[in-house]
């Protein structure tokens, strides 16, 4: 079996549409994200294998930044190449941004959404699509004994110590146990994965470190405040690990706290993202458009936007090219393997909290997930048309 498949010769329009759709029903958070590419581009069209999206997969919780964004943007790359990873990233990120801006200029009166009906549906198709996801990748990645302890590790590291350092750490613990206990398999046979020269790929780090290193000095040199705008974004987007609700506290520090947005304001935002789909990251566009002083309205929102998921796509193009090279060596395969083992840890405590623990709330809630797991496992019905209907129930009976 080959890890290229199909990948090869799709096109710039393909990607774009069937990232848009996927922009357009992906809720749940960057878990459930993973389970949507999963279920679109493992299973459905066969864009990659299970073992190469577990790959991906792993790589990028590696990588600071929103790592459903950047396992999106690798195989946009990877399908059609840099203008794939554009497509990927615009399709998917441009649904829940639009949204959020218009929130921001009041076009769009959602109010309290938390108890919103049709959000608690779709929260409960979260639980059942991510279930599917750890099912199936817990049979490719987990078939033996010693990886099932991998994996079972990590999920009772993760449910008693719940934090971003946690999971790097589960990760790293995965690698080592693998380094040390587990036989190299036969790797898969995946060459220019990434479709990324390692020219190219050193190009895209330098320019990260310059941007990280000078954006704060020009900034400190001018006082511009289109400068700073892109400076809060792009830092926030390369130091934080985790993702998600992760990015929160950095972005309320840098916004808030430097009195460029009304605290008010900030968790309204905070609300309205909680209700739309695609990645939390989006929601620097509404604190771009939100700004008290410097640019704001749509012109923030673009600048914020683009800064805060810019270091994701430089880091996953500059580091693809050696990983490539590097997971086909013997010892690489075995530190992969663990690894791969410990992501499905990973995502079993993330299906457990805060899957569950916000999507099954109320026993119709529990009906709702039951009802996508069937339709999905024995019916095959669409993923996205699985989570409307789960938001159309959720919205009349919940």
């Amino acid at each position: 079996m080959t890890g290229t498949g199909t990948a090869r010769g799709g096109s710039v329009a393909e990607v774009f549409w069937v990232f848009l759709r996927l922009g357009l029903t992906s809720f749940g958070g960057p878990v459930a994200h993973l389970a949507y590419f999963r279920e679109a581009f493992v299973e459905r069209r066969r864009w990659l294998t299970d073992a190469a999206y577990a790959d991906l997969v792993a790589l990028c919780q590696f990588l600071p930044g929103p790592g459903s964004s950047q396992v999106g943007m690798v195989i946009g790359l990877r399908r059609a190449g840099p203008a794939g990873l554009l497509a990927a990233w615009v399709a998917f990120t441009l649904p829940s941004a639009i949204l959020l801006v218009a929130f921001a200029y009041g076009v769009a009166a959602f109010g309290d959404v938390a108890d919103a009906g049709w959000l608690h549906g779709v929260k409960a198709a979260a639980v059942a699509v991510v279930a599917q996801a750890v099912i199936q990748m817990a049979r490719t990645l987990t078939p033996d004994l010693k990886r099932i302890v991998i994996a079972a590790v990590g999920v009772a590291v993760l449910l008693v110590v719940a934090s971003p350092v946690a999971q790097v750490g589960v990760i790293v613990l995965g690698g080592l146990i693998g380094w040390l206990w587990l036989r190299a398999d036969q790797p898969e046979t995946v060459r220019d994965l990434a479709r990324v020269s390692h020219r190219s790929g050193i190009v895209a780090l330098v320019l990260f470190a310059v941007l990280l290193v000078s954006l704060p000095i020009l900034v400190a040199l001018t006082n511009d405040p289109t400068l700073r705008l892109a400076d809060i974004f792009y830092r926030t987007g390369a130091l934080v690990f985790g993702g998600g609700h992760v990015v929160l506290p950095l972005l309320e520090a840098q916004t808030v706290q430097a009195g460029l947005v009304d605290a008010d304001t900030f968790l309204a935002g905070y609300g309205a993202a909680q209700a739309v789909p695609g990645p939390l990251f989006t929601f620097s566009a509404y604190l771009g458009a939100s700004m008290e002083s410097g640019p704001s309205g749509v012109l923030g929102a673009s600048i914020a936007l683009v800064a805060v998921f810019l270091p994701a796509g430089l880091l996953v193009v500059g580091v693809l090219p050696f990983w490539d090279r590097l997971r086909q060596a013997p010892t690489a395969r075995r530190v992969v393997m663990g690894v791969n083992a410990a992501v499905v840890g990973i995502l079993a405590a993330a299906l457990y909290d805060p899957v569950i623990t916000q999507g099954i709330i109320s026993w119709g809630t529990l009906a709702v997930a039951v009802a996508v797991f069937v339709s999905q496992w024995w019916g095959r019905v669409p993923i996205w048309l699985a989570v409307v209907a789960a938001g159309v129930l959720g919205q009349l009976l919940l």
